[in-house]
């Protein structure tokens, strides 16, 4: 048995947000339904995974295990057919910029008065209200609006994004933490709600401990400077001799051998460096004086060092790095799938263990309109109906 067996969702977004949000639910069992535009699909389909691959990571990654149906939202043919589909799922995801659905006469109003249980989910750039309400976005409008933009990086140096989809992902995360929650209470009350996230307001949520700060103390934390604005130990990247690796921290029982093995026993005798909390001047001053220590064994040497340690400590990994470490493998984090006409290929698994409900990472993405016929039968299509659509063009 699966966590969401039995549940029905129609998603209906675009690239990250909301398909992603989708992902983890298929992953959980549910049966997604993935609606998409006749002969162009989701935009993601179009983002090659490297120049001239003719798969797209982004599609790939965030649609696994779904199903594809061509629906043109825009045609009053293609908007009646997804109505008829809404009557039987349970919740409807979606990413348009608001007001998009509600045009084509697919609002939640419209949806709800058909099918009271339904939950309705979108994600929008800036959020459903307020002035910029209308304003379309994307993952770096989220991150920089937000202020993550201006946490990283150096001081001097220009404002550099995180190099990953990560406001959308953090807004997808909230976006099925919401239908979750908004099932559970279908549970009690019989009835559907309306969710709504954005990318600015999981980038805030995400800093939430940051921005607090700032609200006390009247300070901007500032930029991270190779480890964290306000946490001001020994806590941050140093090279080695063929890359980098991070110090985490280093607890009190690992003072004493962290010293031993950077070959300085007296380092924290210095009363700039006694304390565990320093000032940022001799935090800098602190990662002055390592830095060249480190550079003088490889980041493999280091962590065999550190470990034994019990220094926290984590080497800084490029994507095959990360793909080559089994502990990612026995936990499922990257897992085999079959696709049909890749072969077996590595995919990234799902996050979630659950002892009774165990998650199922194993499906591929789908071919645009792969199921179209298979799910209108489903819902009570006759053959000329569906060739009525197709001459149409709404399919």
């Amino acid at each position: 048995m699966s966590a969401l067996q039995g549940i029905r969702v129609i998603d209906v977004g675009q690239l990250v947000q909301a398909p992603q949000a989708a992902l983890l639910m298929a992953d959980m069992g549910a049966d997604v339904i993935k609606v998409e535009l006749p002969g162009f699909g989701d935009q993601a389909r179009w983002i090659p995974a490297a120049a001239g691959h003719t798969h797209s990571g982004y599609f790939e990654g965030c649609n696994r295990g779904k199903r594809s149906i061509t629906l043109d939202l825009r045609m009053p043919a293609g908007r009646d057919a997804f109505l008829r589909l809404a009557d039987s799922v349970d919740v409807v995801v979606s990413n348009f910029k608001p007001g998009t659905l509600d045009e084509w006469g697919l609002s939640y109003e419209a949806l709800s008065a058909r099918n009271p249980r339904i939950i309705y989910a979108t994600g929008s750039a800036f959020g459903p209200t307020g002035p910029d309400a209308a304003r379309e976005g994307a993952d770096l409008a989220g991150q920089t609006a937000g202020g993550l933009v201006s946490t990283t990086g150096r001081d001097g140096t220009d404002p550099t994004p995180v190099g990953a989809t990560i406001a959308d992902h953090m807004a997808s995360q909230h976006l099925a933490a919401g239908i979750l929650a908004a099932l559970f209470v279908r549970e009690r009350s019989g009835r559907g709600q309306r969710v709504d996230v954005s990318l600015l307001g999981g980038a805030i949520w995400a800093q939430a401990s940051e921005y607090t700060a700032f609200f006390l103390s009247g300070v901007v934390p500032g930029r991270a400077n190779r480890g964290h604005p306000l946490i001001n130990g020994a806590y941050g990247i140093l090279p080695t001799r063929d890359g980098y690796i991070a110090i985490v921290g280093v607890p009190a029982p690992a003072k004493t051998p962290f010293l031993e093995a950077i070959g300085m026993p007296a380092l924290f005798e210095d009363p700039r460096f006694a304390s565990p909390l320093l000032t940022p001047d001799n935090k800098q001053t602190l990662f002055d004086l390592l830095t060249p220590v480190f550079r003088q064994k490889t980041t493999a040497e280091w962590s065999e060092l550190l470990r034994a340690a019990g220094v926290r400590y984590a080497p800084v990994r490029d994507y095959a790095a990360v793909a080559a470490d089994p502990q990612v493998w026995d936990n499922g984090y990257i897992v085999k799938v079959e696709h049909p006409t890749l072969g077996s290929i590595s995919a990234v698994g799902s996050p979630l263990r659950m002892s009774e409900t165990p998650t199922d990472p194993s499906g591929i993405a789908p071919e645009l309109g792969q199921h179209t016929e298979e799910i209108l039968l489903e819902i009570g299509f006759a053959w000329n109906e569906i060739e009525a659509l197709r001459t149409s063009g709404a399919i």
